[in-house]
């Protein structure tokens, strides 16, 4: 018996019901909402409910409070790209691309 299948067998788990939840962001949206803009045109691009103080280096969707794009992760007017969609935590966000976008 092979290691993985000795620890399954111990807590009495087999190989299919072996699924690891992963969690899921907040639902709760934070009271304070961020301007993001592009970096090189300063158009807005959206407006998101952040916590916390530091950079911004992901985006969750549901947590987007108003979206001024077209295309997802791009710019409206210059067409730079801005962010990656992704899905992190089981939830669809963008990751943000270094220097593209600036936030007040």
């Amino acid at each position: 018996m092979r290691w993985d299948g000795l620890i399954l067998a111990k807590f009495g788990l087999n190989q299919i019901s072996a699924v690891i939840d992963v969690a899921k962001p907040n639902s709760k949206l934070p009271s304070r909402t961020i301007d993001v803009s592009c970096a090189k045109c300063h158009t807005a691009l959206f407006k998101y409910a952040k916590g916390g103080k530091g950079a911004l280096v992901k985006c969750f969707k549901q947590r987007i409070v108003s979206d001024f794009t077209h295309d997802s992760g791009i710019c409206p007017k210059c067409a730079t790209p801005f962010a990656r969609e992704t899905l992190i935590r089981g939830a669809p966000a963008y990751k943000i691309i270094g220097g593209k976008v600036v936030s007040k």
